[in-house]
């Protein structure tokens, strides 16, 4: 449940400060979606298989023929195409000889990377087994210079075939020409052209022979192994670093966002703080640490807010959630403030107030309770001055706070009879038995 709008705009700040707050509010759940998440990195981390990796370098150097070239910069200084040959190195040519050499049905794939500023390339295998890492990466490089061997053989037998085919053809028309010159008069146009062309042919036919003679004579160098795989001594992978890692940001992530999203949806009231965060209301007083008698020196400062905030003489208290108790409150109150303290058991309590106080009871309210407390009274015109938190039933007021009113209204309302006075009475003469004689 989210917070009442008129609260929103002030528990919405992205300031470092209220993230931090709010991360310490749910430091429970964001502790243990953390510990859960490294919990889960370790356990992987233990039941992935262990994989060993094995390096091969190898030294390209060029064979001498037609192949692609690189263009020289900062990164490459050869003019060969190492990016390529890294790419001729992992493709599925290279890794069937790999196989056939090992006598293997298929082959680990290899990772190929080039140093900067080199000819080298680095051929590394992984592999569930230490041997089988090292030998493949061996196998990868000796298959590597191998096709790279047969493809200059290849590229080297079709130039000299080329090149043979056009000696012989310049051969042929060199034949023709000499046939031509000797049947032709000297001195005559003819024979100056025929002269002029077999001199041409002559310089074609010798450049031609010396290519195919350099081109027979040649030796392919593809390169050479300059660092042969070792055994690994231990597994490349998994590696812990990286597991605790990931399991660190994939619990960082997720405690932030189940805090948040449990901040967002839990709105029960269970400290003093969390009233002022969800429902705007000033806590005047925190009586959830009160566990006999409110105290003397937070009974005079509540009193002292609330006769400061009340703009009359009548102050209502509101329990929320509603329920009794309101005069644990009302009068120990109404004994320190100059202030006529309505506990609400009277319907016409409402009427009369002039200002409300609210006594939350911590982790049974929600902020649901507290604004509909808030609505209630507004829509009667009583203004909240604020709230007075506990963790329960407040403490009955001793039997003195209870009993002094209803004996000062018996001491009203007692009347005393006044004395009523005698009357004077007359002394009655003496009797005598004298006869003849009367009183």
């Amino acid at each position: 449940m989210s917070p009442p709008p008129a609260v929103q705009a002030r528990s919405s700040g992205t300031d470092l400060a209220e993230h931090l707050s709010l991360l310490r509010r749910r430091k429970l759940l964001f502790a243990g979606c953390l510990l859960a998440a490294v919990a889960a990195a370790l356990g992987l981390w233990r039941l992935v298989p262990p994989a060993y990796t094995a390096t091969t370098e190898v030294l390209v150097a060029p064979v001498g023929v037609q192949e692609q070239t690189n263009q020289v910069t900062s990164r490459q200084r050869e003019a060969l195409n190492l990016d390529t040959e890294a790419q001729i190195a992992q493709s599925a040519v290279v890794a069937a000889m790999t196989a056939t050499a090992l006598k293997i049905p298929a082959a680990e794939p290899a990772e190929v990377s080039v140093p900067p500023n080199s000819s080298v390339l680095a051929i590394a295998v992984t592999a569930a087994d230490p041997e089988t890492a090292a030998a493949q990466s061996r196998a990868y490089a000796q298959a590597y210079l191998a096709h790279r061997t047969e493809s200059a053989q290849t590229a080297l037998a079709a130039q000299q075939k080329a090149l043979l085919a056009k000696l012989k053809q310049v051969n042929t028309a060199l034949g023709d020409t000499a046939e031509q010159v000797a049947k032709l008069r000297r001195g005559t146009a003819g024979h100056a052209v025929a002269t002029h062309r077999q001199s041409v042919l002559n310089r074609q036919a010798l450049s031609l022979t010396m290519k195919y003679d350099g081109l027979k004579t040649l030796a392919l160098t593809p390169g050479t192994v300059i660092s042969e795989a070792a055994m690994p001594t231990a597994p490349s992978a998994p590696s812990l670093p990286l597991y605790l890692g990931a399991g660190l940001m994939l619990g960082l992530l997720a405690g932030s966002a189940a805090g948040y999203g449990r901040d967002q949806l839990d709105t029960r009231l269970r400290r003093a703080a969390d009233v002022e965060r969800l429902t705007g209301v000033a806590v005047l007083a925190d009586l959830s640490d009160q566990v006999k008698v409110l105290d003397k020196g937070t009974l005079h400062d509540l009193a002292s807010s609330v006769v400061a905030a009340c703009p009359g003489k009548r102050l209502l208290v509101r329990v929320v959630p509603p329920g009794p108790g309101a005069h644990a409150l009302a009068a120990p109150l109404a004994s320190r403030a100059p202030l006529s303290v309505l506990n609400g058991d009277d319907v016409s309590d409402l009427a009369k107030a002039d200002a409300a106080i609210l006594l939350i009871t911590l982790r049974k309210a929600v902020a649901a309770d507290v604004a509909a407390a808030v609505r209630h009274l507004s829509r009667h015109d009583v203004p909240i001055i604020g709230a007075v938190t506990c963790t329960g039933d407040l403490p009955a007021p001793p039997e003195k706070s209870r009993a002094l009113p209803k004996l000062s209204q018996t001491l009203d309302k007692l009347v005393v009879p006044a004395p009523v006075p005698e009357p004077e009475t007359t002394p009655m003469p003496a009797i005598t038995d004298t006869p003849g004689k009367r009183p």
